[in-house]
């Protein structure tokens, strides 16, 4: 266990209470308990602050005066909070060994420190790097590369030729590499296109769940250093992600379009393809995106939620916009005249 004061010196925090207090572990401001760590950054939940029963609470100057137990004063708690969470990180730690039950091809490069789990295949050329985790069931293709650190769950497909960076992590159920749609019509009959490129993803990339990337159909897909990729993301081939992006679950994203650094991109956003998305955009969820958005700010689509009664008759009324447009237009050509 971590003391407040420990606790206090490795953030740089000020601390009002009592130092020698233990943490044992982390919080919501309403359901922690007096062992336990908690952090108030939105400002929603200001209203529970004054009842937490946590041990201390990671807060700003003008909260920590209403706060009731000890407080560690930063000037952002979230990003204090998620530094402190490693202290109390519950995954298990790799077992830094091959098992014996895994599949390696004579000529895949193991370098020293790796973790290969029970029934994971190792294809031939492939190179994992120092400290890299393979767990069960995951398969990394013929001459794929996987980076120093890099962490593959279970159940993790990567095909062949894909680039992996250090520090990168794939949670379970995610194909990297897959062929891209890539068809040609003719006479009746659609034709496939080989998908002849790869993937590339950068340093401290942080993929969800059942994540698809697909390989480019020339040239390879590229995801850029520290992107965070919800679960259910889909890239199509030749996406490409610029540095520090973050995209929530459910984004699609179609083929040969490219998306900057530093967006936001919310749920469910769909993006058509061959569009450039500029740095430091932010897409509201369920947004359509069928045009470039190469300015740095928020765009939205989707109407949110409403009574049903009200959306309804606007429902109904939208339909009739084309017509009303008209009319109006109309009515002031005619005072033009007039």
């Amino acid at each position: 266990m971590l003391t407040l004061a420990q606790l206090a010196e490795e953030l740089g925090a000020e601390l009002r209470g009592d130092g020698a207090t233990e943490i044992s572990g982390l919080g919501t401001l309403r359901g922690a308990t007096a062992q336990q760590l908690t952090f108030l950054a939105n400002p929603r939940y200001r209203a529970y602050l004054e009842q937490t029963a946590a041990a201390a609470v990671l807060c700003t100057a003008d909260q920590a005066e209403d706060c009731p137990v000890a407080a560690l004063v930063v000037a952002d708690p979230y990003q204090a909070f998620a530094r402190i969470s490693h202290h109390f990180d519950t995954t298990p730690a790799p077992l830094r060994e091959v098992h014996p039950r895994a599949v390696i091809a004579a000529d895949a490069v193991i370098e020293d420190n790796v973790s290969i789990g029970p029934n994971a295949v190792i294809g031939a050329g492939v190179r994992l790097k120092a400290g890299a985790v393979v767990m069960a069931n995951a398969v990394i293709g013929d001459g794929s590369e996987v980076g120093e650190q890099a962490r593959i769950y279970p159940n993790v497909t990567i095909y062949h030729g894909v680039i992996i960076g250090p520090r990168t992590i794939i949670h379970a159920g995610s194909v990297i590499g897959s062929d891209g749609f890539g068809f040609a019509f003719n006479e009746g009959r659609w034709n496939k296109v080989a998908q002849v490129g790869g993937v590339r993803i950068g340093a401290d990339v942080d993929i969800g769940a059942n994540v698809t990337i697909d390989r480019g159909a020339i040239e390879d897909t590229v995801i850029g250093n520290g992107v965070i990729l919800d679960d259910q993301v889909h890239l199509a081939h030749n996406v490409v992600v610029g540095d520090h992006t973050a995209m929530a679950g459910k984004v699609g994203v179609s083929g040969s379009t490219r998306i900057g650094s530093y967006c936001m991109i919310g749920g469910a956003v769909g993006i058509a393809g061959h569009l450039e998305i500029g740095d430091r955009v932010v897409v509201l969820g369920m947004t359509l995106v069928s045009r470039s958005l190469t300015e740095p700010g928020t765009y939205g689509s989707a109407l949110p939620a409403d009574r049903q009664d009200r959306w309804r008759r606007n429902t109904a009324r939208f339909r009739h916009l084309d017509e009303l447009y008209r009319r109006v237009r109309k009515l002031e050509q005619d005072a033009g005249r007039g």
